[in-house]
């Protein structure tokens, strides 16, 4: 049913109101590190490096605000896995897996215990997250993945159909199972916020509506041409930049062959009165998603409102990303009929919010980590749609290539290897629309994959979901 209200193309969590904005570089500037992008890559990038050194000079240049890209645009899902799941992690480094998966745990503790003691107000909920199986076929593999987090030391219950309908009440599903300690539940936004303001406290400085021109290599370091909304010229000197763009980092061409931005689209619903809270139940307010490649993923609000998105992930030519692609009609028409599927319960529930928002993937899943134009410039992205916890840990990594070289961490083939690169267009539009079709075509022939995704799996190319 359509909302009473015209639907917003705004991020929920952005649509809460905007602080007043840091200042645009205007002339010159110096810095030891200057840092590209304010969401949560660029933040957790400045307090790991002052955390370590405090006299550092920390610059961060935003080309809109705090939070602007997928910071501001994603589900708030905090989750523990470094490597898109226990699975996927096994599948690409075998070797690794055991203690990437422990480094993921801890990085999400850490995570929790930063906001709490730096008074950030970021309706954290320590829930965990809920898979939920709607095919027979899944029921087997939900056992397995159950018995295979317990053997990597995370606590995980197996619900079998009835149990997993006590919980979230939908005729859909057929099992589940319960990570009650690997995803936290908060709002991304106000977590952004939180994150700028320790690190203005700490000594870093922001400059927002500033997009980046042209890095250069200069002697002894990087020169990062700006340019502020009104034209402004700018300039940084530093010696290192992070490159913190995540799904916007098309701008630097070298890194451009190792990501596609996927937009995924979000529905959020006004309020829940106590009576439809009653009759979907969610008494335990996991996060909540479920197992096909074509996938929804669910929550509660603060205020008990419903999340819901995923299930589409569209691709635009030449690594399109932009306010052209917020809003996506059909998109969301799909996704409102397939929560009516699920919850024909609450078949009446308006969405006021709706709106898209690019996440970056690489071809293994995972994120990519490494440095280029003689070391100076260090990059992180690819993080496939976990950035909110995992963008911590990856700014650790930063911070190593930068201050710590003898760090252990570097040597890991997961931080040393780089993914499978995307081939130019037109190939690459041509290879990510033939994998998504052959992922759908998957989901409805009971989860068997056909010989291009077997054959993707063979080379390690990850896409699994």
């Amino acid at each position: 049913m359509p909302s009473a209200e015209p639907a917003r193309a705004v991020s929920y969590w952005l649509a809460a109101g905007e602080p007043a904005r840091a200042p645009a570089l205007a002339g010159a500037a110096t810095a030891d590190v200057v840092i590209i992008g304010a969401g949560f890559t660029g933040l957790w990038t400045a307090l790991r490096l002052l955390e370590t050194d405090p006299a550092l000079k920390v610059a961060i240049v935003e080309m809109e605000h705090v939070g602007f890209g997928a910071t501001g645009r994603n589900g708030g899902f905090c989750q523990a896995s470094l490597t898109h799941g226990l699975e996927n992690g096994l599948r690409h480094y075998p070797d690794e897996a055991h203690l990437l998966h422990r480094e993921g745990m801890a990085n999400l503790r850490a995570t929790v215990d930063f906001v709490r003691d730096n008074g950030i107000e970021c309706d954290l909920e320590a829930t965990g997250e809920l898979s939920l199986a709607d095919h027979p076929r899944q029921v087997d593999e939900f056992r397995e993945h159950v018995e295979l987090a317990t053997a990597h030391g995370e606590r995980a219950v197996f619900l079998d159909g009835d149990a997993a309908r006590a919980e979230v009440h939908s005729p859909r599903w057929t099992a589940g199972a319960w990570h009650p300690d690997s995803c936290v539940m908060l709002d991304p936004a106000k977590l952004a916020r939180g994150l700028a303001r320790v690190a203005h406290e700490r000594g870093a400085v922001l400059y927002e509506g500033t997009r980046v021109t042209a890095l250069e290599r200069v002697a002894g370091g990087i020169r990062v041409r700006t340019a502020a909304a009104d034209g402004a010229p700018g300039e940084i000197r530093a010696r290192y930049a992070v490159v913190a763009t995540s799904a916007y980092s098309g701008w630097l061409g070298r890194l451009r062959p190792l990501f596609v931005p996927v937009y995924d689209y979000v529905l959020v619903s006004e309020p829940l009165t106590p009576p439809q809270h009653d009759a979907i139940g969610w008494r335990n307010r996991q996060g909540l998603a479920d197992a096909n490649n074509q996938f929804h993923y669910f929550r509660l609000t603060a205020d008990d409102r419903v999340l819901w998105g995923g299930f589409d992930a569209v691709y635009h030519p030449h690594n399109g990303v932009g306010p052209a692609y917020d809003r996506r009609p059909a998109t969301f028409e799909r996704l409102a009929a397939n929560w009516r599927r699920t919850f024909p319960q609450l078949a009446d529930l308006r969405w006021p919010y709706r709106w898209g928002g690019a996440i970056d993937t690489t071809s293994r899943f995972t994120m990519t980590l490494g440095q280029t134009m003689g070391g100076r410039v260090v990059y992180a992205l690819g993080y496939t749609g976990l950035g909110v916890g995992a963008s911590r840990w990856a700014a650790g990594i930063a911070r190593d290539f930068i201050l710590r070289p003898e760090s252990d961490l570097l040597r890991l083939r997961f931080v040393r290897s780089r993914p499978v690169p995307f081939p130019p267009e037109p190939l690459r539009s041509l290879g990510v629309e033939t994998v998504r079709n052959e992922l759908a075509r998957a989901d409805a022939n009971d989860g068997r994959r056909g010989r291009l995704l077997r054959t993707l799996d063979g080379l390690g190319i990850g896409f699994d979901s």
